[in-house]
């Protein structure tokens, strides 16, 4: 799932005000509190320094709220119509700033600040680049702040399918779950579910029932993430359980789906050498995304606007799983597992050569993601 809980600051939280609106299901008050607590603000008053108010009639990208927190001078941020919307003030001025806040106002020798001021809009943890949202919350802006919401907790670089085609039924589960109270964490235990019914149908042969199950599980992997940002419960156990089943499980479907052959009336030569091919490409691959980080300190698909395309469509999950999809449709499982092997190489080769350029490029200083360059 999503973003861990940012790095411990001297700062702690008050919401000013009150709001009956929910937004995405939580209460006006409790998402302010989870993003204060997200941003590292600090639960004991007691041993604050600073004190960051918000009021509960407004709505604030993450960002903003990190912004607010991590500040070491007196700050208000402006909506664009100049109204104080939150303060980030010395732990000793907290009541009388928040009396001001209540009317809009902000205390003498504060530096006004406007969203764009306060963060510049790159996510890292989600590869894309947008700006700070700020919003007054209310019956009529509810709509476009859960849309708003919703398309802020979506990674600007990822599969053509996740990025193409999952939003719109994800935001429609998400509400779902948000309005059920179903946590990430279950709709995380019900996609591990559907990987080892997917691995399963493969292995005996029950291909088209494998897919539905394996798309689904895909679906289901897009919802957890979303859900946990909406909602503001991402946690460390629900991150690792997450990534580590994401990880994990790919080798083994593709695998399953060789062993399955035979039961579906296919022969495949050289299974073994297909198999290797496949599952040491993925390894590899692996293991060059981390030497593009541990080397030049960004994300291999975010360097350049090549490597953010060419991730729509590298020998992961979703891309192979469209292969596997088109061999079963004109019938011929066999040819899919082949074209995954094929594609796996050739995706490899690619990230090889990225490594090789992005080398370099390094002797002519430090590598930047295309991303975090503003447009």
């Amino acid at each position: 799932m999503s973003a861990r809980p940012g790095p411990v600051r001297a700062a702690s939280g008050i919401v000013v005000g009150q709001s009956t609106l929910r937004v995405w299901g939580l209460p006006s008050a409790l998402r302010l509190q989870r993003q204060l607590a997200l941003a590292g603000a600090l639960a004991d008053e007691a041993q604050a320094t600073r004190r960051v108010l918000l009021r509960a009639d407004w709505v604030y990208d993450d960002a903003l709220v990190r912004g607010l927190v991590a500040a070491d001078a007196d700050l208000a941020l402006h909506a664009a119509d100049g109204t104080a919307v939150a303060l980030s003030v010395a732990a000793d001025a907290g009541g009388e700033a928040a009396a001001l806040l209540a009317a809009g106002r902000a205390p003498a020798g504060s530096r006004a600040v406007s969203p764009a001021e306060l963060a510049d809009g790159y996510n890292n943890a989600l590869r894309k680049r947008e700006p700070p949202f700020l919003f007054p919350l209310n019956d009529a802006t509810l709509p476009a702040i859960e849309q708003r919401v919703f398309g802020s907790s979506y990674k600007g670089v990822t599969d053509l399918v996740t990025l193409y085609v999952w939003p719109r039924p994800a935001r429609w589960a998400t509400r779902i779950c948000a309005n059920a109270g179903i946590t990430p964490n279950q709709v995380t235990s019900a996609s591990l579910v559907l990987v080892l019914a997917a691995m399963a149908l493969f292995w005996t042969g029950h291909y088209a029932l494998g897919l539905i199950a394996a798309w689904l599980m895909t679906f289901l992997d897009t919802v957890d993430g979303k859900l946990a940002r909406v909602t503001l419960r991402s946690t460390p156990f629900g991150n690792y359980y997450d990534h580590l089943i994401d990880l994990i499980h790919p080798p083994f479907w593709w695998w399953a789906w060789i062993v399955g052959l035979p039961a579906a009336g296919f022969t495949l030569g050289q299974a073994g050498l297909v198999l290797g091919v496949i599952v040491a490409g993925y390894v590899l691959q692996r293991i060059e995304e981390g030497v593009f980080i541990a080397c030049f300190g960004i994300e291999m698909h975010v360097w350049q606007r090549f490597d953010s395309r060419f991730r729509l469509i590298t020998a992961r999950r979703n891309p192979n799983l469209l292969l596997l999809t088109g061999s079963v449709l004109i019938g011929r499982p066999d040819l899919g597992i082949v074209a995954v092997a094929i594609w796996t190489a050739a995706s490899l080769l690619v990230h090889a050569l990225r490594l090789v350029q992005a080398a370099l490029a390094r002797r002519r200083g430090k590598l930047h993601s295309w991303l975090a360059t503003p447009t």
